[in-house]
């Protein structure tokens, strides 16, 4: 691995997790700035809806008001994949730069609000699915796109990052 190779990985990841946590953070400022809880919004009639909803619990509301264990969880993920990429991906393609980014960003920006509100401003809803968040996308976003640059990995080569 060339220093060069490492130094392109890191910024495309540091880039990725800062313009994530950005994104998220001022969407959901703009939403606590002009509803309250509760308050909805059509945007596509039928389609999407812009609900200022909190969430103390994990994903789609799983373990409501188990904040200590949703924090300790995450933090925990974060180390993780925070580990994984200096010592496998960010010498592998800028694929898995981009993916460890969103994984990140999104970690990081659903931890700043359960830091600073105790709980997770939600926003986008589908009417279908949970109510959820830039981060929650960006998590969804990363873990599909590490999947599939794995397999593409595993096609060409018969391995996977550090296998």
């Amino acid at each position: 691995m060339t220093d060069t190779l490492f130094k392109r990985n890191l910024t495309i990841f540091l880039l990725t997790t800062s313009l994530i946590v950005m994104f998220d953070q001022a969407s959901k400022a703009v939403v606590a700035g002009f509803l309250k809880p509760g308050d909805s919004v059509n945007v596509i009639p039928g389609f999407l809806r812009i609900t200022y909803s909190t969430n103390t619990g994990g994903a789609f509301g799983i373990l409501q008001g188990s904040r200590h264990i949703i924090f300790f969880a995450a933090v925990c993920v974060l180390i993780v994949i925070i580990v994984l990429f200096f010592r496998i991906w960010s010498r592998e393609r800028k694929l898995y730069s981009v993916a460890a980014g969103l994984m990140i960003g999104g970690a990081f920006g659903n931890l700043i609000d359960r830091l600073a509100r105790g709980k997770v401003i939600d926003f986008l809803d589908l009417r279908w699915w949970a109510v959820f968040n830039v981060a929650d996308i960006a998590i969804v976003a990363g873990v599909i796109l590490f999947i599939v640059v794995v397999i593409m990995d595993y096609r060409e080569t018969g391995t996977v990052p550090g296998g």
